[in-house]
């Protein structure tokens, strides 16, 4: 199995806890997906996120069809940093880290996504035709996203 890499590093003009009360929250997580993924939370329980918590979606990433896509958060320090990993869904591995640093104006943003794709040699060809520059627009939609609610004032 083929493990592939994804780090962003992005600045985020807010405090540490503007920033991870927003980031920390699933309620948020459509804010920052892009439209073209059809994203919806399909169940989750509305509490704040916590080791152990699962969150179910149904996604589209290719031709309109919908997946089901299940994960859990698996550790979080608060204000500091959270994992979410898949359980069930479209990667043979997917290991997200999410890191918040302070700085002298405002946050340092860190993410770095660990995945691989089932079907071995199949997997590897849709990885390099399709999937590393969908996560590459996923990515920079975010940090569009997150200019917009926190950069811009």
């Amino acid at each position: 199995m083929k493990v592939y890499s994804k780090q962003t590093v992005q600045h985020v003009n807010a405090s540490i806890e503007e920033c991870w009360a927003f980031f920390s929250s699933p309620r948020n997580l459509q804010k920052i997906t892009p439209k073209t993924m059809g994203f919806q939370i399909t169940d989750f329980d509305e509490k704040n996120m916590y080791a152990g918590q699962i969150i179910q979606y149904k996604v589209s990433p290719l031709l309109g069809i919908k997946l089901p896509w299940v994960t859990e958060i698996t550790i979080v320090k608060e204000g500091s940093y959270f994992i979410d990993e898949q359980r069930f869904g479209p990667y043979a591995l997917w290991h997200h880290k999410h890191f918040f640093e302070p700085t002298e104006n405002g946050v340092k943003m860190t993410d770095l996504v660990h995945y691989a794709l089932p079907f071995g040699f199949l997997g590897r060809m849709m990885n390099t035709l399709v999937v590393k520059h969908k996560l590459k627009e996923i990515f920079e939609y975010r940090e569009k996203k997150v200019n917009e609610i926190f950069n811009s004032k």
